[in-house]
C-alpha cells in the first residue's frame, strides 16, 4: 500500500472585525458597486491590534485538531505559509507551536505569497511520506491589512485577514494527497510585490500590483497547472468533485473554470465573504466547504493558487 498524507481535520479563523464594502467606501474613494463588479468581493475581515498572523493561525489549528480528534501532542510537524509573519524571525510556526503547548516538533514558515499554502502542503506531504513525521499541521495565515496602502483603492479593497489549517496524518491507503505541482517565475516581480524589506529599505513596505497583467497571467497559469496536476494523477476534469481555488477575484475563478470546462457549481467560492486572504484563502475555503457539507469524505478535491513571484501550483487529493 502507498503511504499518503490524509486530511484528518480542517479549521479556520477570522478576525473579529468585519468590514463591508459600504464601510470601506466611507474611507476610500470607491463604492460597493465598483468593488463587486470587478472582484465579486462584498466583505472582508480586518485584524485588530491584538490579532496577529500567529494568533489567527493558532485559533485555526485548534479547530482543525478538534475536528480531527487529534491531540496537539501528536503533531510532529508544523508548516505555516505566510507573507506577513509576526516577526522577521523567529518563524510564526514556532509561535503557534508554543501556543499549542508542543515542546518539540519540526516547525517553520514557508513564503510563497498566495501560493504559500500549496507550497506548505507539498513540503508537509513530502516529509510525511518520507517518515520525517507522522502528523502535521499545515497552516495558511495572513494579516495583509498591515501591508496595504489604504489610499490605493485599486489594491486595498481586494484583501482581508484570516487563517486556515489542515491536519494531515500519514496512513496507508488510497485516500489523501495524490499529487502536487508547483511553479515559479521570478521575472514578473514588478507586477505584484511589496516595496520594502529588511535587506533593502529596512521597512515593511506596502503592496503594489498591476492588476490587469496579474489577471492575464493568473487565468493562463491556473488553467495550465490544473490540467497538469490532473494528468499527473491520471484523472479527467469530469472526475473532480470540487475545485478549491485561491480566492483572489471572482472573475479569475469563473474564467479558469471556463477554460477547463468545469461547471461553476463545482468551484468553491468564498471571495465574496473573505476577500483575498493570500496564503489563508485555500484552507479557509476548504474549511467552509467541509463545514457546510459540500465537501464529503471520498470526494476528489483539487486545490490551486497563484501569487506574487510569480508562484503557482495545484494539488489533487481524495478527502
Amino acid at each position: 500500500m502507498t503511504r499518503r498524507s490524509v486530511v484528518k481535520g480542517v479549521g479556520s479563523a477570522l478576525p473579529k472585525r468585519s468590514v463591508s464594502n459600504a464601510e470601506l467606501a466611507a474611507q476610500v474613494d470607491t463604492s460597493d458597486e465598483w468593488i463587486v463588479e470587478r472582484t465579486g468581493i462584498r466583505n472582508r475581515y480586518i485584524a485588530d491590534a491584538g490579532e496577529t498572523t500567529a494568533t489567527l493561525a493558532h485559533q485555526a489549528s485548534v479547530k482543525a485538531l478538534e475536528h480531527a480528534g487529534i491531540a496537539a501532542s501528536e503533531v510532529g510537524l508544523i508548516v505555516l505559509a505566510t507573507a506577513t509573519p509576526d516577526q522577521t524571525f523567529p518563524s510564526s510556526a514556532t509561535k503557534v507551536q508554543a501556543m499549542l503547548g508542543i515542546n518539540d516538533c519540526i516547525a517553520f514558515d514557508v513564503h510563497a505569497v498566495c501560493t504559500g499554502f500549496l507550497y506548505a502542503l507539498t513540503v508537509a506531504d513530502s516529509m510525511l511520506r518520507s517518515g520525517s513525521a507522522d502528523t502535521a499541521l499545515v497552516i495558511g495565515s495572513e494579516t495583509f491589512s498591515r501591508i496595504l496602502d489604504w489610499e490605493d483603492r485599486a489594491t486595498c479593497v481586494l484583501f482581508g485577514d484570516g487563517a486556515g489549517a489542515l491536519v494531515l496524518k500519514a496512513e496507508e491507503g488510497e485516500d489523501g494527497i495524490i499529487t502536487t505541482k508547483l511553479h515559479a517565475d521570478g521575472r514578473h516581480n514588478e507586477l505584484l510585490f511589496v516595496d520594502g524589506g529588511p535587506s533593502t529599505t529596512q521597512t515593511v513596505g506596502k503592496l503594489r500590483m498591476k492588476g490587469k497583467e496579474v489577471f492575464r497571467h493568473a487565468v493562463v497559469n491556473l488553467a495550465e497547472v490544473l490540467t497538469e496536476v490532473l494528468a499527473d494523477a491520471g484523472l479527467q476534469a469530469s472526475d473532480v468533485d470540487w475545485v478549491v481555488p485561491h480566492q483572489a477575484n471572482a472573475r479569475i475563478l469563473d474564467a479558469t473554470a471556463r477554460k477547463l470546462g468545469l461547471p461553476p457549481e463545482k468551484v468553491v467560492m468564498t471571495v465574496d465573504r473573505h476577500a483575498n486572504t493570500s496564503a489563508a484563502s485555500v484552507p479557509l475555503a476548504f474549511d467552509a466547504a467541509v463545514r457546510d457539507g459540500r465537501i464529503k469524505r471520498g470526494d476528489l478535491v483539487v486545490l490551486e493558487a497563484m501569487g506574487g513571484g510569480f508562484t503557482w501550483g495545484a494539488a489533487a487529493l481524495r478527502y
